[in-house]
């Protein structure tokens, strides 16, 4: 069935979302995704989404404070706002700090992260652990707050698992605490990424405060993005998942949710000119390790057409930038020559 526009979502979503005093003119994001959203996958995010939000891979304020450089996954281009740092960590002066030296690299906003489920994270703390740790959460965005003059924003899940889910209080208690918006992923912790995400609490959490919810949890296209607004309320949505290998969704989303009017797709081939645009620049941004780091994108992209599953495996085992783009290449020759051919066909049974 063809998506529209309710009149009250249409309303809802006519004015830019305000973070604090930061205006951003989409209200569509793009999720920092660690191991994902670096600049080069932030450039083609913005390719197709000019005015959204994007965030960098979470930043560890204590690996922050014992080092003298920055580390490359806070780099960001000055010409690529509105940009947010987020940060993770389990204690506020760390942060505080880190938070400082991400608004001299050019943060709008300053976004923490309180819902990462890795374990890695949240046996020191960091992560969805604050969600047991309401208070050290809320000393965080207090400290952060004073240290900044730009936004400060908490990214999180609605619990830890299904018998503590505390999302109603612990949203208040962030807003309380000084924090400008919330994203809330509608998932415990306990349940990573299976199953539904539990839309409805993201619902009750705007119910009760008065800065802006971000919608997270099963955007994976325009229709789940206009379903999850309309049933919650939501001032936004925050694309994670839905973006691997799939640059183009926060933009689709955006046009949509701007015009009434949804883009046509991207082709096959189209999808992958757009991998192997990914694939050289992250070996000119990092070299060889950037083409380690490209095998899982390009997986990713070489879905839904004849062949793909082939390429797949080849793709994830590429050691060079030229083996990657030789690849891609032939698979979008053999791409386009099947199309004429289905075009010959059809042109010829329209002969008989």
């Amino acid at each position: 069935m063809p998506i529209a526009l309710s009149p009250s979502l249409k309303a809802r979503l006519s004015t830019p979302l305000q973070i604090g005093s930061f205006e951003v003119k989409s209200r569509v994001l793009q999720s920092p995704l660690s191991g994902v959203t670096d600049m080069v996958f932030r450039r083609l995010v913005r390719r197709y989404a000019p005015e959204s939000m994007m965030y960098t891979e979470m930043v560890n304020a204590t690996g922050l404070h014992y080092v003298k450089a920055l580390p490359k996954i806070m780099e960001v281009d000055p010409n690529e706002r509105p940009i947010s740092i987020q940060l993770f960590d389990c204690r506020p002066d760390f942060l505080a700090e880190a938070a400082v030296k991400a608004v001299e690299e050019g943060a709008d906003t300053i976004d923490i992260n309180m819902g990462c489920p890795v374990n890695k994270i949240t046996k020191n703390g960091g992560g969805s652990s604050l969600l047991r740790q309401p208070e050290v959460a809320e000393a965080i965005v207090r400290e952060v707050v004073k240290a900044v003059n730009v936004p400060v924003t908490v990214k999180t899940r609605i619990g830890w698992n299904d018998r503590e889910i505390i999302i109603l209080n612990f949203a208040q208690r962030m807003q309380d605490a000084g924090a400008k918006m919330i994203t809330v992923h509608g998932r415990t912790r306990a349940q990573g990424y299976n199953g539904k995400a539990r839309w409805e609490w993201i619902a009750r959490v705007k119910e009760v405060l008065s800065i802006p919810v971000i919608a997270n949890g099963d955007i994976f296209s325009v229709e789940a993005a206009v379903k999850c607004l309309e049933e919650t309320g939501a001032d936004g949505v925050m694309c994670s998942r839905g973006t691997l290998g799939y640059p183009f969704l926060v933009g689709e989303i955006d046009h949509f949710l701007k015009t009434g009017e949804k883009l046509t797709p991207p082709t096959p081939i189209q999808r992958l000119e757009c991998a192997r645009d990914h694939l050289q620049a992250l070996w000119e941004y990092k070299g060889d390790r950037g083409v380690r780091q490209a095998r899982k994108h390009m997986t990713w992209y070489a879905k839904g057409f004849v062949g793909a599953a082939d390429l797949r495996g080849q793709l994830s085992v590429i050691e060079t930038v030229s083996q990657g783009v030789e690849l891609i290449d032939q698979a979008i020759e053999k791409l386009t020559h099947g199309y004429e051919l289905e075009e010959e066909t059809e042109a010829s049974l329209a002969l008989v």
